[in-house]
């Protein structure tokens, strides 16, 4: 059963976090801020969902870097009882689909709780001063393929926010797996 995000509290600020990234660096949420917004996305390896989308994923992202929004992408699943999810296949997967972004790993899952982040994909989508205004969908789908073409839900929230700093009141949650949290 996918699990859906919350409603966007408008305005919560970005949480801080410093990652290591698939290319052995570490990347701090101010070196991936945008001048006019920042795309921080919550994915993995093997969700179904993430599969579906990770195509059009890239695309936004890379058209959504000329107009000055800059993104970053981290896997919190626990890779000790998931192993697709394992850095090394991070690191095979970020190659795979040749991300233009950064791809992280939140060992300890502390960033995705300080987000309250639910599911793979979850979006948050920033303003210029790191100001929640979107946790919607990339796009509609159905049965795992998505229901039309063109722009996205998630580009086009992030066009708005780019030239106005503000998202769009209507947003439909995003849906995925849930986050594989460790057993405590």
């Amino acid at each position: 059963m996918p699990i859906k995000t919350p409603i966007c509290d408008f305005g919560q600020a970005a949480k801080s976090f410093e990652l290591k990234s698939t290319n052995s660096k570490i990347i701090k949420l101010t070196d991936i801020k945008g001048e006019n917004g920042t795309l921080v996305m919550f994915i993995c390896n093997h969700c179904p969902y993430v599969i579906a989308v990770i195509k059009d994923i890239i695309e936004d992202c890379k058209n959504l870097e000329e107009l000055g929004v800059k993104a970053v992408a981290i896997c919190s699943n626990d890779s000790n009882n998931y192993p697709e999810d394992s850095f090394d296949k991070m690191i095979k997967f970020h190659k795979d689909h040749n991300f233009n972004f950064p791809y992280l790993l939140d060992e300890t899952q502390i960033i995705a709780k300080n987000y309250g982040a639910v599911c793979t994909p979850d979006f948050f989508g920033y303003n210029k001063n790191l100001e929640l205004q979107y946790r919607g969908r990339i796009r509609e789908l159905k049965n795992l393929k998505p229901t039309k073409s063109g722009e996205s839900d998630l580009f086009k929230a992030m066009e708005l926010i780019s030239k106005t700093s503000k998202g769009p009141e209507e947003q439909a949650p995003s849906m995925g797996c849930g986050i594989k949290w460790f057993d405590n």
